[in-house]
């Protein structure tokens, strides 16, 4: 069985991966889905046929945000827990389909037809039977018959979808959903069901799907600081202390408090590592005295950190990696994350990763302390607001940098520690995600009492960026792409790409974006989005860091 995967920046020669994903990603799981998110696109054919206040839309708009986040790169592996969505996805269409249909006869109205999915029928639920049958939609078929440009721009959509369904996800785990962004997600798995030819049909679908990731991403920042309240700058322990210990990785910050409830009181620290650094800011998630600090750095380095890691690990959401025999036997995942082999833990009852972490060895003595910083969420910088701008206006800061985005494990990303390094001592870092791990232990000081290094938070709390610039913008009295502001970003999968969809939406320009462009991005869409928006991929240190003149 063969495979095409090219969703993500380490993909194989930067063309695709055609035997087997440098993520992991075996052609079995591949094929599988491709079928999910061929159904998923049927889903929303025919949920966006129905009146918006239809019952059926918000469990069709939770199915699709589920399984679109099933495929982003490093979440789910296993193709028994792929295979029954299909299935499951497939009842749902159907039942879509025939609630379209009596809703047409009760309106007296001939409905609409599908050429990819009125026919469709599922005969088996035979693992290997769906993979032979995933295979039908690999995106290679589409390059095939479309082209480069106009399958690599619906891939740029769906991939936008996938980073946005991760959000919605998050968000809704937290309580927080709203119907509007499910009829959004359906409108544009129907758009792509079509199988739209039209280039600009297609650009602007990736806008109105940066929109939505705008939408998402406020939804999940009020979920997360309704929860837990708003990020405080926060000290950070990076070495550990004597002790058995747990360490958490990935995303989600329901997960950690869980954990946190659970192991308060047994003598267990628990570390976070990765893109769960930033939740020490939150003071709810703060309080626990047994948060005791961060251990490791970004996703790519996990197989070293786990090996080397005394307890036991606990995987939430995307960034998982093929697990070590050294430490397959002390690693849980929970929520969609899944790898096979792996125990998987359904719901928040911790109590088998506690035990783990009890029948481990722990870290033995304390290591010499060493800490770095986060917290500095929109809500922390906003406050700063008057100095920041104070600062600005006496020119003793002439420029802000935004360095921050995924990190991968591909050659040319210590070009984001140079770059930091290379920033002058007059100027601001923010940064986000896991990319800040290249520099974010180095020092930079600070101007006026005001950090030099600026800690957002994760990947989708560029959200928090994006209200700072704004806030920046409103008190110069100028727009965000004239403020003395560079982007410089880091991408390796689907949330990277909605976030950038997200930036363009908002006419932001000049972004730099490295340390490869997409490889579903040809020469001709490149040059749509270097026309329209200046986008422009990352060159030498000294031209990308040279700042703009200052307001």
């Amino acid at each position: 069985m063969s495979m095409f995967c090219y969703q993500c920046e380490q993909t194989a020669k930067e063309t695709g991966c055609t035997s087997h994903g440098v993520c992991g990603k075996d052609p079995e799981t591949a094929a599988l889905q491709d079928l999910l998110i061929h159904i998923c696109k049927g889903i929303g054919w025919y949920a966006s046929r129905l009146p918006q206040s239809h019952k059926d839309k918000r469990p069709a708009g939770h199915f699709v945000t589920e399984s679109l986040f099933t495929t982003v790169t490093n979440v789910n592996f296993d193709p028994e827990t792929i295979a029954p969505m299909i299935v499951a996805g497939t009842t749902l269409m159907q039942s879509l389909n025939d609630t379209y249909e009596t809703q047409c006869r009760h309106d007296n109205t001939k409905p609409d037809k599908s050429r990819l999915f009125d026919d469709w029928q599922l005969t088996t639920t035979d693992i290997d039977e769906l993979e032979r049958l995933g295979e039908r939609f690999s995106p290679w078929t589409r390059v095939e018959r479309f082209g480069a440009d106009i399958s690599g721009l619906a891939e740029l959509v769906m991939y936008g979808l996938k980073g946005t369904a991760a959000y919605a996800h998050h968000a809704r785990v937290l309580g927080i959903e709203d119907d509007s962004v499910y009829d959004s997600f359906h409108e544009a798995l129907a758009f792509l069901a079509e199988e739209p030819t039209d280039a600009d049909q297609l650009l602007a679908m990736t806008l109105k799907v940066g929109e939505i990731n705008l939408k998402v991403m406020e939804m999940l920042d009020r979920a997360n600081t309704g929860t837990y309240g708003n990020p405080e700058p926060t000290r950070v322990r990076t070495t550990p202390i004597a002790g058995k210990c747990i360490l958490v990785s990935g995303h989600d910050l329901k997960d950690l408090h869980e954990l946190l409830v659970q192991t308060e009181g047994t003598g267990i620290n628990i570390y976070t590592h990765g893109e769960m650094l930033p939740c020490h800011g939150y003071p709810e998630l703060r309080k626990f005295k047994h948060l005791v600090g961060n251990y490791g750095g970004a996703w790519q380095d996990q197989r070293k950190e786990f090996d080397q890691f005394p307890g036991a690990i606990l995987m939430t959401t995307n960034c998982i990696q093929k697990p070590r025999h050294s430490y397959q036997d002390r690693l849980f995942t929970c929520g969609l994350v899944q790898w096979p082999g792996v125990r998987h833990i359904d719901g928040h009852d911790f109590s088998e990763l506690i035990t783990a972490a009890e029948s481990a060895p722990g870290f033995q003595t304390d290591a010499e302390p060493a800490y770095t910083h986060t917290g500095f969420g929109h809500n922390a910088v906003l406050g700063l607001a008057d100095k920041v701008v104070n600062a600005v206006k006496t020119g003793k800061i002439k420029h802000f940098y935004l360095i921050g985005g995924c990190d991968g494990a591909k050659s040319g990303r210590n070009y984001y520690t140079e770059a930091a390094q290379a920033v002058p001592d007059d100027a601001v870092i923010m940064t986000l995600a896991c990319g800040k791990f290249r520099f974010n232990k180095l020092q930079f000081g600070d101007i006026d009492g005001i950090p030099r290094l600026l800690d957002v938070g994760q990947c989708n709390d560029a959200y928090s960026a994006i209200k700072i610039a704004s806030a920046l913008a409103e008190a110069f009295d100028c727009e965000v792409n004239d403020l003395p502001l560079s982007l410089i970003l880091s991408w390796y999968e689907q949330k990277a790409v909605c976030i950038l969809l997200t930036l363009l939406h908002l006419g932001i320009r000049n972004i730099k974006i490295g340390p490869t462009l997409p490889a579903f991005i040809g020469k001709s869409v490149l040059n749509i989005l270097v026309d329209k928006f200046a986008l422009q991929p990352i060159s030498d240190i000294e031209s990308d860091i040279r700042p703009a003149v200052a307001v």
